[in-house]
This record gives structure tokens, sequence and C-alpha cells, in this order.
């Protein structure tokens, strides 16, 4: 049975991440996490709880971060209290107006009801190469490019 209002929750909660991503808040960003939850970055690293912020603020301090645009492709619940997030990313960087197209990813999300509100308790940034179909790269930059085009940063 579909929980009334999860779906645009958890919607609203991937929104909430990216925003505070594009903002350079990291305390913002942790705090939408489960206490234990997990951020899978585009290289690899892996930060759970506290470590989020941590490993965050430094970057967003000493470092340039692109803008990420995103397109949300399913949001589906797993059960009471549990949903999936899927979506494509791209990222727009410092001083630029367009992708830069090798920071193309596929990102994961699972949520949890926790204390009647929807934490992240996996976010997963994965590079989306294609390795050698290229076909694949140009379609998702030209959707990733249509959302940047109509003004937004997610659709």
């Amino acid at each position: 049975m579909t929980e009334p209002g999860a779906v645009s929750a958890v919607r609203d909660l991937y929104l909430r991440l990216l925003e505070a991503w594009n903002d350079r808040d990291a305390v913002l960003y942790s705090s939408l996490f489960a206490a234990d939850g997990t951020a899978i970055g585009f290289d690899g690293s892996q930060m759970t709880g506290a470590q989020i912020r941590m490993q965050l603020t430094p970057i967003f301090t000493d470092h340039p971060t692109a803008t990420y645009v995103a397109k949300i492709r399913e949001v589906r619940e797993l059960g009471p209290g549990a949903a999936l997030l899927r979506a494509i990313a791209g990222m727009v960087p410092p001083g630029r107006r367009e992708l830069n197209p090798s920071l193309n990813a596929v990102q994961t999300m699972v949520a949890q009801m926790q204390e009647e509100q929807w934490r992240i308790v996996l976010f997963q940034n994965t590079p989306a190469q294609f390795h050698g179909r290229l076909e694949l790269v140009e379609k998702q930059r030209l959707e990733l490019q249509s959302v940047l085009l109509s003004g937004g940063t997610v659709r």
C-alpha cells in the first residue's frame, strides 16, 4: 500500500540534498541523512554518519564545487517507510554555463522514515561513463541539457 505523500516527500528530500550541495552547505547536506546513513561519492569514497559533514566542510570551504543538474527517473516505495529514488545527474563547473559530460552520473538514494521524517540511509553517485557506448553518453547529456536550458536544476 502506498503511503500518502511518500513519493513526493522522498522526491523533496532528494531536491533538498542537491540544493544543499549547490549551496555548499555541509551542515544541511549531512542533516538529511540518518545518523548511520552513508554517502558514496563519485570517486568511490564512502562517508557514514558524522563523517559526511566532517569531510564535506573542508571541501566546500576550500574548493569551488560544481553545481548539480538532475533528472529524476523513478521514485518508488520499497515497503512501509522505505523508498528508492533513481536519477541522472550532471554538473556545471564554477564560472561555466554548460555541463561537463565527464562528470555525468547515475544517482541512487534509499530513504527511510525515521521519527516521522524521511532520512537518507544511502546515497550513491556513480559515474555514467557507459564505456564505448557514445549514444548513451549523448542521450544523457541531451536530457540534462534540457533541464539546464529550462532554467532549473532538477526535473
